[in-house]
């Protein structure tokens, strides 16, 4: 699957603690327009997953190119990942990561037993956007779009 070029993600939410707690995440899609609703795929093994399945809202950040130190961050075993970050609270009380392309809040709407996967759909119910080159993931690396892909350069004329 690392084969299938895809966007940079990484999804945030508080613990029962009301620590921040996040992980990068490649496997992210739109699901509908209306209402807006996003999925994104969990690993049963991962650290943050109870987090994810207790709190009823999370926070999806589309990476920006220039975020490759956050993204690996994000994606390494180590428990203190903020501290590699530059991040507040919302409004909706998610930790928000600064300089991302963009950010949805969600609502939690449902999870799906899938395989060694949980998927969880969420409501957006707030979005941000930055004037940013997007972040893609193929074959275990990042970076941005390619200066000569012909569609990017038909975009900017």
């Amino acid at each position: 699957m690392g084969s299938y070029p895809t966007g940079v993600t990484i999804l945030t939410t508080m613990d029962a603690e009301r620590n921040p707690c996040g992980l990068t995440v490649n496997s992210f899609a739109s699901v509908s327009l209306d209402p807006l609703l996003v999925l994104w795929c969990i690993d049963r093994k991962a650290s943050s997953l109870e987090a994810f399945k207790q709190s009823p809202n999370f926070a999806v950040h589309v990476l920006a190119a220039d975020q490759k130190d956050l993204c690996w961050a994000f994606a390494g075993k180590e428990p203190d990942r903020f501290s590699k970050a530059s991040w507040n609270l919302s409004e909706n009380k998610l930790p928000i990561l600064s300089g991302s392309l963009g950010v949805m809040e969600c609502k939690k709407v449902q999870e799906i037993d899938s395989g060694d996967h949980l998927i969880l759909i969420g409501q957006v119910i707030h979005i941000e956007n930055q004037e940013k080159e997007p972040m893609l993931y193929f074959r275990r690396n990042v970076g941005a779009v390619p200066t000569n892909w012909p569609e990017l350069a038909s975009l900017t004329k």
